[in-house]
């Protein structure tokens, strides 16, 4: 990978930068920017103020899973626990909460994995991947307002509707590229008990 100090070629700088829109946790700008070559353009992007995924999996290698409305989409989506961080809330604490709210679910165990940019033509979304295991069952504590059923697949049935199509979720399609890889041997997760899990 090339070093950033040699990426000067390609830096956009910014002259001056609007708000378009700002909503409960959604913020639009529009910037005026200078390219490389000197010429003047204009930018608009989603600020957001980052989230986490969980892959939850199960002791029989089973994976859990959320099937949840998305009113952009249009339709019910299959995809793993998430949500976004609140103010000061660091990601591990943000993915506890979010896999115990969603899921019921608690974990012994967790690693976190890496960060996803999900659409980087249009947002700053930076989505925290964790792994969690040593399920144990709870209550779930839904916000108000949420939907959703809770459904388990082994990772080859994910496989199989990624193939056909069903699932199409670009963050449950990367934690399904890295858990093979983990499985593999090829990626490392760094395992730590809840209390002490970075």
């Amino acid at each position: 990978m090339q070093a950033e100090d040699d990426d000067g070629h390609l830096r956009e700088q910014c002259l001056d930068s609007q708000p378009v829109y700002e909503g409960h946790f959604l913020r639009v700008r529009r910037d005026r920017i200078r390219l490389p070559d000197g010429r003047e353009a204009a930018r608009e992007y989603i600020r957001h103020p980052g989230a986490v995924m969980i892959v939850p999996l199960l002791d029989d290698g089973r994976l859990l899973l959320e099937r949840q409305y998305r009113y952009p989409m249009g339709r019910v989506m299959l995809e793993f626990p998430a949500g976004k961080l609140d103010a000061g809330e660091g990601a591990l604490a943000c993915a506890q909460r979010e896999l115990r709210e969603e899921t019921g679910y608690q974990a012994r165990e967790w690693a976190h994995a890496g960060v996803l940019h999900n659409a980087i033509a249009y947002s700053d979304e930076g989505i925290q991947i964790f792994f969690a295991r040593g399920l144990s069952a709870g209550a779930r504590q839904l916000d108000e307002g949420e939907f959703l059923d809770l459904v388990t697949h082994s990772p080859a049935e994910l496989d199989a509707l990624a193939q056909a199509g069903a699932l199409t979720d670009a963050k449950t399609l990367v934690a399904m590229l890295w858990l093979a890889r983990w499985q593999a041997g090829q990626w490392a997760l760094d395992w730590q008990p809840a209390r002490s899990a970075r």
